[in-house]
């Protein structure tokens, strides 16, 4: 979510472990404040029902079943929206402002369907033998690592939890 929408201000968390009573829990509800403004909702449970899963609407895994009209991530912004991994989107026209009564234009963005273990692989070794930078950098491994913890730490303490905190 940095990636897409910038980095975190704060992060609030509530997490469950009543269905199946293992010490870890199964059930995870994340909010994310952004420093621009933004913010975001990550839903995670592995005892529902449902096809929302990334294995079941991803495809790259002939284990699980394949639900390929289904999504399990929408990313819903003040022009547009889009739906992952189908690529659909809607958006608000060029010349149009945001309104209620202004039609979308709707579309399926195009994408190369690979297996992302092997592609990760494959750039680790490029990476490892120093024909490819990283992706992802240091900086942005750290951050990531200090959203995780302010997650550990939120749903621990029932607080909301200042990155900022975390860093200094």
């Amino acid at each position: 979510m940095r990636h897409l929408f910038g980095e975190i201000d704060s992060i609030t968390a509530q997490v469950s472990n009543a269905i199946r009573s293992f010490e870890v829990e199964d059930s995870v509800v994340i909010s994310l404040s952004f420093v621009n403004g933004a913010l975001g909702t990550f839903l995670l449970s592995d005892v529902s029902a449902s096809t929302k899963s990334w294995e079941m609407t991803a495809g790259e895994d002939p284990a699980y079943p394949f639900f390929p009209n289904q999504d399990c991530y929408h990313f819903a912004g003040t022009r547009g929206s889009l739906d992952f991994p189908s690529m659909r989107t809607v958006s608000y026209g060029k010349n149009s402002a945001p309104s209620w009564w202004e039609p979308f234009e709707e579309r399926r963005l195009e994408a190369k369907r690979e297996d992302p273990l092997a592609r990760q692989l494959q750039h680790f070794v490029a990476v490892a033998r120093g024909l490819e930078i990283p992706r992802v950098s240091i900086r942005d491994g750290f951050l990531n690592m200090v959203a995780v913890e302010a997650i550990r730490r939120a749903a621990e303490t029932g607080q909301r939890i200042k990155l900022s905190t975390l860093i200094e």
